[in-house]
């Protein structure tokens, strides 16, 4: 089964180098760290498509031990941004805001730890990621970031705002599902699912690798670019990101 839709997205984007068609609509596609275990198959597939992509970054742990944030991610990162991709961030620690408290912090937690934020806690939060990043590729990250699990608070919301980021979700197509159990979401499920549902003006998620998953989904963003090319569409930055700060 894999090996046909392999061989289908290789006709798909044949045809479309071929033909050359005009956009007939935008799709935004953004991916988060995660474990990294398919951070090497997702560089691939992007260069082979010449698709651009927002990646969220989070200091999450890794398939190798280390961090997704550690020196050794350095040379990773830094062909990304050679490559003309945007960055934004996924806090540092990729942990979840569970509510505003009364005196207007936010709580946040973190293996197994929770925090009362302010706005400068959440500020720096965001900014940590920016910081290790510029350290390792030079570049500091876009005006963006995403909370995990999509999770935010009025609070963390106007911190985040007030100290230059933006905060971007998906849309409800664009949840590519890596992160669902694959003995119930298949890969093909998922392919077809969002090959049928995704319009223009879409934000795509997905990860750089998930823990829980048995079949990574990461190798059907070949197939899935590839249909998403012969329906028309056209992929870009999203509109706040892809300038260097």
């Amino acid at each position: 089964m894999r090996r046909a839709i392999l061989a289908s997205a290789a006709l798909a984007l044949a045809l479309w180098a071929r033909t050359g068609l005009a956009c007939k609509g935008t799709l935004y596609l953004t991916i988060d760290t995660g474990s990294m275990s398919q951070a090497e198959t997702v560089a691939r597939i992007l260069a082979r498509h010449e698709v651009k992509a927002t990646f969220f970054l989070a200091n999450e742990k890794t398939v190798r031990g280390d961090f997704a944030l550690d020196p050794a991610w350095g040379e990773y990162w830094r062909a990304r941004v050679a490559e003309g991709h945007a960055f934004g961030s996924h806090t540092w620690h990729h942990g979840y805001f569970r509510g505003d408290l009364p005196d207007g912090r936010v709580r946040y937690a973190y293996g197994g730890a929770t925090e009362a934020l302010d706005a400068a806690g959440v500020c720096a939060e965001l900014r940590r990621v920016d910081e290790r990043f510029r350290a390792l590729t030079g570049r500091g990250l876009d005006p963006v970031w995403r909370a995990p699990g999509g999770r935010t608070t009025p609070n963390a919301l106007a911190a985040a705002k007030a100290c230059g980021y933006q905060h971007v979700h998906w849309a409800d197509a664009g949840f590519l599902g890596d992160e669902l159990p694959s003995d119930k979401y298949p890969n093909e499920m998922l392919l077809a699912r969002a090959l049928k549902n995704l319009r223009s003006g879409d934000v795509m998620m997905m990860h750089l690798g998930i823990w829980s998953r048995k079949e990574p989904f990461a190798p059907m963003l070949d197939p899935l670019l590839a249909g998403l090319k012969a329906r028309g569409f056209c992929f870009a930055l999203l509109p706040a990101a892809g300038g260097e700060r």
